[in-house]
């Protein structure tokens, strides 16, 4: 392109580059990211089950007297001042079991959460203060279980629409969700009956208490479909959770068992969490240990490891993330013993043995997922595992 200036010369006008950057002014400053607002809770950042083992803890280690915060955590192989520990103290307060803030010298157990702790308490006082501190005394969970006892579990849908009326804010509402249906299993106030997840009464927990206390996992039926190859240099591992699996050939019980899992269970519950799933297969043939499958270990945000089969190259995989003390959630068939390596850290177990045990407590199942992956993702630097057990001692 020409033009001409006043003195009738001719000059050429070049192009603007389209990869031109535009410099920062004082009237055009460049943009700069916002970080992620925090969430507002007014439930605990955890299910209770969780609190509940800090608990027992501070209970064996202190033997029903209170206890120093840095002796404990010392015990535990854990930094006292880590995130961690922080979230795990705060959590405790808010649901009543111990006094004592994450800065205070001595921690104590608060009445009833000793009675929810100690295992020698009577089973149905026990209970009752599980209930209490687990549902009763969150306003929301509250507020959920009065409205919708003796019914069957409403869809997640309308329990986020109501969970709002008990002043939980909108971008929280999943989440308190999802943690009041894993505190109502894990007290045994949901149930399957007639072929459906009920919630119950009080009192029909406590009449029928020896079949109603435990936690219990489930999957569901939905069918995987086929994703499409995915290169490593098109992943953004910031939203990927990589799922370690036992993979087997096209047609195998152990490919049958990864898909129904991956489908039916980790897609679902981490869909709302914004993380996409990527399988082994889908970035390299099935059952060989890549570079790409090392990258995928090292940098994705999240790990879900499933032991089932007792898989070696699952385990090998689970190792290096371990090594790492990334992120990791390890879920696994009831079928299946947790080897005594990895017993040490919380898993998921499954029951495959009966559809009719698997199908109806879906809503149940994907909720314990989604809150335990929230658990680990939002303190990413203080993962437990046999390597950060161990490495607290060794310095």
């Amino acid at each position: 392109m020409v033009e001409g200036d006043s003195s009738g010369t001719v000059k050429e006008k070049k192009p603007r580059s389209a990869k031109a950057k535009p410099v920062a002014t004082k009237s055009s400053p460049q943009k700069v990211p916002q970080k992620r607002s925090r969430v507002v809770r007014n439930f605990p950042a955890s299910p209770f089950e969780e609190a509940l083992s800090f608990a027992k803890a501070v209970l064996d280690y202190g033997s029903g007297a209170s206890v120093r915060r840095v002796t404990l955590f010392n015990h535990l192989g854990k930094s006292p001042e880590s995130g961690l520990s922080r979230q795990i103290i705060t959590n405790a307060n808010k649901y009543n079991l111990i006094k004592g803030g994450y800065q205070a010298d001595i921690l104590e157990l608060t009445p009833e959460g000793k009675k929810a702790s100690d295992e020698q308490i009577q089973p149905r006082e026990r209970a009752r203060a599980r209930v209490q501190l687990a549902i009763l005394d969150i306003e929301p969970f509250s507020g959920l279980f009065q409205r919708f006892q003796t019914l069957r579990l409403p869809a997640k849908g309308a329990l986020i629409d109501a969970v709002k009326e008990f002043g939980v804010s909108a971008d929280a509402a999943e989440e308190a969700v999802d943690t009041f249906i894993v505190n109502l299993r894990f007290v045994g106030l949901l149930q399957t009956l007639s072929g459906a997840d009920r919630i119950i009464t009080i009192d029909h927990l406590l009449d029928d208490l020896p079949s109603s206390l435990g936690f219990q996992s489930e999957p569901s039926m939905i069918p995987v479909s086929s994703g499409q190859l995915i290169t490593s240099g098109d992943a953004h591992f910031e939203g990927i959770a990589f799922y370690i699996t036992p993979i087997g050939d096209v047609g195998s019980e152990q490919r049958e068992h990864s898909d129904l899992f991956l489908g039916s269970i980790v897609e679902p519950a981490l869909e709302s969490l914004q993380l996409k799933v990527i399988r082994a297969d889908q970035i390299d043939r099935p059952g060989v240990i890549t570079k790409q499958v090392i990258e995928y270990l090292f940098k994705s945000r999240l790990v879900i490891a499933d032991l089932s089969y007792h898989n070696p190259n699952v385990f090998y995989e689970l190792a290096i993330r371990h090594m790492l003390r990334k992120p990791v959630v390890q879920l696994m068939r009831t079928l299946d013993k947790i080897p005594f390596d990895v017993n040490q850290v919380r898993t998921i177990s499954v029951d495959t043995s009966s559809i009719y045990k698997m199908v109806p407590q879906l809503e149940a199942y994907k909720s314990q997922l989604a809150a335990q992956v929230r658990s680990v993702l939002e303190n990413p630097d203080a993962v437990d595992s046999p390597i950060s057990m161990y490495l607290p001692a060794s310095g």
